[in-house]
């Protein structure tokens, strides 16, 4: 499909009022997981795109233009609130967890099974094993302290198992910049993969700097601090990896064709027909940015995107990804970053910046919050908390479920 040969609405008819904005919220007990997962995307999507929206508004003094980003962002800010609305009151922050962490998982294993680019590729495998492990860590918290397996919340689509170990991913900030991939030589593919990452990952880190401090228990609140450290790192990896010489309005307009373009992957594998409703709706509202975005463009400019942006590649779905995750963890999970690569950890040498700064955050390690929730799960219960359906774990160091090993990914 081909946005750009689709006939628009006018924009001004795609304002909301506050009826449209209350959609009733999903059914915890009958809810697809990946139907929460794409609602987590989604949400995470509009802010993206409404924060560009504000930061492109900040450096332009064109007053029409700030007028027209005002317009559309406005429509984007009613979308995010729509999306928002359809989570109900009775999914605590711990569950909602669990959703935004398969949704790392699946879309990053689905992203990075399908990335043409080998760097970029790379650059999704590694952190597919860190926010592996976060799943593991969370679910294993909500065990100890609600007595709710999680792999039910999952569908049993997702493993619950260790990844590269938590403690393991604090790396030196110098250790989380990418080289950028210029979309010159990118391909749409690469380019949407790129914007898509960011806005989830970038939805995770917001999400648990904010709920942390609402967690009833200080072990609790310490893991999610622990973790939204790490996402600050991953929304920092996978930006740098985006194109810094795009203009402005180039930006614009990949943003509103990434928006339509995930609405449309959401809209083709949606299972609730009330939710895929709502996509084809805000399929047809990024429709209607996406051609406003081309007369700004033809006015300010004299370009037209549609040479550079044509049909949708395939849809971006959720499924199983539990053989390739099992894959990467047996491959690379004791890599690390050094500046632009991923190398072994053990080829680090002993002065490294990785470990001073280990030292420095971890102090030994055993205090980590990450590492505490294990143990405290471990004393209580004699074992961890797994969902193990395809056999032992692929890493010989992570099979113990009566103790964890400090050392994996970090010597």
């Amino acid at each position: 499909m081909n946005p750009f040969e689709l006939k628009p609405a006018k924009i001004e008819t795609l304002l909301m009022n506050w009826k449209d904005m209350s959609p009733v919220p999903y059914d915890t007990r009958e809810v697809d997981p990946y139907t929460k997962t794409r609602i987590i995307l989604m949400n995470g999507t509009e802010f993206e795109s409404v924060w560009f929206s504000h930061q492109f508004t900040r450096h332009t003094a064109d007053n029409d233009l700030r007028r027209a980003l005002a317009m559309m962002r406005r429509q984007e800010q009613q979308q995010q609130k729509l999306i928002g609305a359809l989570k109900p009151l009775n999914e605590d922050v711990l569950a909602h967890t669990i959703g935004y962490e398969q949704l790392a998982i699946d879309l990053t294993a689905a992203l990075a099974r399908r990335e043409e680019d080998p760097y970029v590729k790379q650059a999704l495998d590694f952190a597919l094993l860190e926010d592996f492990d976060h799943l593991y860590r969370y679910a294993d918290l909500m065990d100890f302290d609600q007595g709710v397996h999680a792999e039910r919340l999952v569908g049993h689509y997702t493993e619950i198992m260790p990844g590269r170990p938590t403690i393991a991913h604090h790396r030196h900030p110098f250790d989380s910049v990418n080289y950028p991939v210029l979309n010159q030589t990118a391909s749409p593919v690469t380019k949407l993969c790129a914007g898509i990452i960011t806005a989830a990952e970038q939805q995770t880190m917001n999400y648990y700097m904010n709920v942390a401090p609402f967690y009833p228990k200080e072990y609790g609140r310490r893991l999610y601090r622990e973790i939204a450290m790490v996402e600050e790192q991953h929304v920092t990896h996978y930006e740098s990896l985006q194109d810094p010489t795009m203009g402005w309005l180039d930006r614009l307009v990949l943003h509103d064709y990434n928006e339509a373009y995930m609405y449309w992957s959401c809209m083709e594998s949606e299972v609730d027909p009330r939710i895929k409703r709502i996509w084809e709706e805000h399929l047809a509202m990024e429709i209607g940015h996406l051609h406003h975005d081309r007369q700004l463009m033809q006015r300010l400019e004299k370009r037209d995107p549609t040479e550079m942006f044509g049909a949708f590649p395939k849809p971006t779905t959720f499924h199983d990804n539990k053989a390739y995750v099992r894959e990467i963890l047996a491959s690379q999970v004791e890599l690390t970053a050094r500046e632009n690569e991923y190398v072994p950890v053990s080829s680090l040498p002993k002065d490294h910046r990785y470990h001073s700064h280990q030292e420095m955050v971890n102090d030994g390690g055993a205090t980590a919050p990450s590492v505490v929730v294990i143990d405290r799960h471990i004393r209580e219960n004699g074992l961890d908390y797994r969902f193990e359906s395809e056999g032992a774990h692929p890493v010989e160091g992570l099979r113990s479920r009566e103790g964890m090993s400090l050392e994996v990914g970090r010597r």
